[in-house]
């Protein structure tokens, strides 16, 4: 007896169609699985088997061969459990009804109770693309896979519900589709907490509009840490899109709360320095996102940046550029995306006070220059705006005057943010900070006077190319929150003042 169910794989992100092929024959009693199966698949013959008895199924006496098509591509994980059991199940008769529309995912206990897995929501939307109608999934990631529209999702609870199913017993409930809602999450801290510290905030609303990485300075005490913890609430709200694109990545590092499953506020990540190459980037034998995918489409906060293994740090150089990162092992090269909003803070030196107006600094000079060196000059160029974070006076701290709320700062982010999607519609392009090299002169047309300007900071100052780009960008993203179509004189004034920092603190590096 031979028959075929549909199966889903998972490689990284990309999800790919498993044809389950089965042939149960007489002869001696055997169960053997093919088609460049790992451990993990192989062992999946003693989780059917077992399911099947306590189940109260009975398992057939005879030869069951089965093949994971693609015979060619490393099958590997325990989600081909369900689909498995499902070919053993039709070739025994007992599927009552045409499956080929079906796919089937999940892993199975010994007791016949099907587990939940992780990177059920790009198998859901593959199966949508390759035409099926419904999937057949565990009960604790149903609600996962009910953000797809256009399929049917069905929670499988154990085997017995399955075999229930398909053989005239009860019917499992499809799951009702998950309705997408703009905004939501667990309440953001507020900019209206932050006392003073006007020129900070001003640089942290130019780089939320643009979408820029921005470094920060200053002694201890002076509110880095405060000020990027709040970023996210300032930043434009989740597209539909985003919160897939998003989802995709925590449904595949296990991260999914079943409760919510869809990722609606923009993701905040806060590695500890320790944190190790491959924790930051991505990897492990069977490569996992890291911390930099994770906080796809919204904020990588990395305070402390000076404590960071440099090496560590210097391994973020290329994904921020390609905005992607690729990890490459013998079975294969996975890619996951990392559009992310790069903020740092650090101290300018060991004990912190180098510079400070009332506080004397304790450390040497060499002790200061080995202590910035830390960050290379590739690294440093890569951030769009430096600014310094200076100690907040006591005028400010006791002030009662109001402070300016995040949802005033969001309304004028969201409305620069709408002129760049206007602008860049179609192109792929969401935000300023990625413009490409080809349309960069074309956007980002200066006045004669800003010209002028920007041609006597870059020799006077020594930019790079990439430094000469990022004034332009933040230019042009102080000119859309000007509402200005136009880069003149004040724009690239201000976008400069956001770049001095690397002559300060790194001239003598």
């Amino acid at each position: 007896m031979f028959c075929k169910v549909n199966g889903i794989g998972l490689n990284g992100m990309n999800a790919y169609p498993v044809a389950v092929e089965i042939e149960l024959s007489r002869g001696i009693e055997r169960f053997d699985v093919v088609g460049m199966a790992d451990t993990a698949v192989k062992e999946a013959r003693e989780r059917v088997k077992s399911a099947f008895r306590s189940s109260g199924i009975k398992f057939p006496s005879a030869s069951i061969v089965i093949n994971l098509a693609p015979a060619d591509v490393k099958k590997a994980g325990s989600l081909h459990d369900l689909s498995m059991a499902a070919a053993v199940l039709d070739a025994m008769g007992e599927i009552l009804e045409d499956i080929d529309d079906a796919a089937f995912v999940g892993e199975l206990s010994l007791g016949g109770e099907v587990r939940g897995v992780n990177g059920v929501l790009p198998m859901t939307i593959l199966a949508k693309k390759a035409g099926f109608k419904r999937i057949f999934v565990p009960e604790d990631n149903a609600s996962e896979a009910s953000v797809v529209n256009g399929i049917d999702v069905y929670g499988v609870p154990s085997l017995s519900a399955l075999y229930q199913h398909f053989g005239g017993g009860n019917r499992i409930e499809r799951t009702t589709p998950y309705v997408f809602k703009e905004g939501g999450g667990a309440p953001m801290a507020d900019f209206r907490d932050v006392r003073g510290q006007a020129f900070a905030k001003k640089a942290l609303e130019v780089a939320a509009c643009g979408g820029h990485n921005i470094i920060m300075i200053g002694p201890p005490g002076s509110g880095k840490s405060m000020l990027a913890k709040r970023i996210p609430s300032i930043l434009p709200k989740m597209t539909f899109d985003e919160s897939i694109e998003t989802t995709n990545i925590y449904s595949i590092a296990g991260m999914i709360d079943k409760s919510s499953p869809l990722i609606t506020s923009r993701p905040f990540r806060s590695p500890h320095h320790t944190v190790s190459t491959a924790g930051l980037t991505g990897g492990g034998s069977a490569p996992r996102p890291g911390e930099i995918s994770l906080a796809h489409n919204g904020v990588l906060f990395l305070d402390e940046l000076a404590e960071y293994n440099r090496l560590t740090l210097e391994v973020l150089r290329q994904p921020l550029e390609d905005r992607r990162v690729s990890i490459s092992r013998a079975s294969g090269t996975v890619t996951y995306p990392c559009s992310i909003m790069l903020v740092a803070a650090m101290n300018p030196c060991p004990c912190g006070y180098y510079g400070h107006p009332t506080k004397k600094c304790t450390c040497t000079q060499k002790q200061v220059s080995q202590y910035l060196s830390k960050i290379s000059g590739p690294l440093l160029d890569r951030f769009d705006l430096h600014i310094e974070v200076a100690p907040v006076e006591y005028e400010s701290l006791a002030s009662e005057a109001h402070e300016e709320p995040s949802e005033a700062i969001r309304e004028r982010v969201q409305r620069a943010r709408e002129i760049q999607t206007e602008r860049y519609k179609g192109s792929g392009i969401t935000c300023n900070a990625q413009i490409t090299p080809d349309i960069l002169r074309e956007v980002c047309r200066l006045t004669p006077d800003a010209n002028a300007l920007l041609k006597d900071v870059f020799d006077r100052l020594g930019l790079s190319a990439r430094a000469y780009d990022k004034i332009l960008k933040v230019s042009r993203t102080i000119a859309d929150m000007d509402g200005s179509a136009a880069i003149d004189r004040r724009h690239v004034l201000s976008a400069v003042r956001y770049r001095t920092l690397d002559r300060r603190f790194w001239v003598n590096e």
